[in-house]
């Protein structure tokens, strides 16, 4: 595409798939809009736009919401490197789903022939089953009651596939942008880390319905165990713990 190429609303909707209304709806609500006007006034698309309706559509692929969509790009994630890490995430599943179903074929087959399944596969079963590390559910259980347990994991489930790209890709990069605009010295007031905190507090209250005891309890369970939360053994409690009295006092400014 060159640099000059321009699209009118009628023949990007063609080339994408999509309806004319559908454009007129995303550039009213400020999602997507033509950036070019010509000599008669008329707004085309350019080739900046085109990139941005293709981030627009790969995020929606994984079930994001159009407000979430929007704040992801604004707050300038970069919907390429996420959309890598989602793959890989989803490929890290699938082979564990693979190895859960080997052994459980396995155990299948030894109890079809009334042999007992030995004890040595049981628990790599176990082990695959398990999910979360160890550590951090045991850091969650410090800092939660079951009642909240059992929230967070409904919560989780009624979401589906997406899921595990907000838990796995954006939170984690919403937290690495707001631990670099810290670093950097700007103030937490400053409009860029007020959005971070925003979108932050959308995701949680997706995770939590909304329960501020719930809320807090996770926030505990980060400020003061992150190497378990996170299962890095390396993660600094000091840096993680500057870092959430940056995001307060972010919020304490809206």
């Amino acid at each position: 595409m060159s640099n000059d190429q321009t699209w009118k609303v009628g023949a990007l909707a063609e080339a994408s798939g999509l309806t004319v209304r559908t454009l007129h709806h995303w550039d009213q609500i400020g999602l997507l809009s033509p950036s070019r006007r010509t000599a008669a006034g008329h707004r085309e698309y350019t080739e900046r736009d085109v990139i941005r309706l293709y981030q627009v559509l790969a995020l929606r692929r994984l079930g994001l919401g159009l407000e979430s969509i929007a704040t992801c790009l604004d707050v300038g994630v970069d919907p390429v490197r996420l959309v890598s890490e989602h793959l890989a995430g989803v490929e890290a599943s699938i082979a564990s789903l693979e190895a859960l179903r080997q052994r459980l074929a396995h155990i299948h087959g030894e109890l079809v022939s009334d042999r007992a399944p030995e004890i040595s596969t049981l628990i790599g079963a176990l082990r695959t089953m398990g999910g979360a590390g160890p550590e951090g559910r045991q850091a969650l259980r410090r800092h939660l009651d079951d009642d909240q347990i059992r929230t967070l994991h409904d919560r989780a489930a009624g979401l589906g596939p997406a899921a595990h790209y907000l838990l796995e890709v954006e939170w984690p990069e919403l937290y690495r942008r707001a631990e670099a605009l810290r670093t950097a010295g700007v103030d937490p007031a400053a409009p860029q880390v007020r959005k971070l905190v925003a979108r932050m507090d959308e995701l949680a209250s997706l995770f939590t319905g909304g329960d501020s005891g719930v809320s807090a309890a996770v926030r505990s369970a980060w400020r003061y165990e992150p190497a378990a939360m996170s299962g890095d053994p390396t993660a600094p409690a000091d840096a993680w713990h500057d870092l959430t009295t940056y995001l307060d006092h972010a919020r304490s400014t809206t």
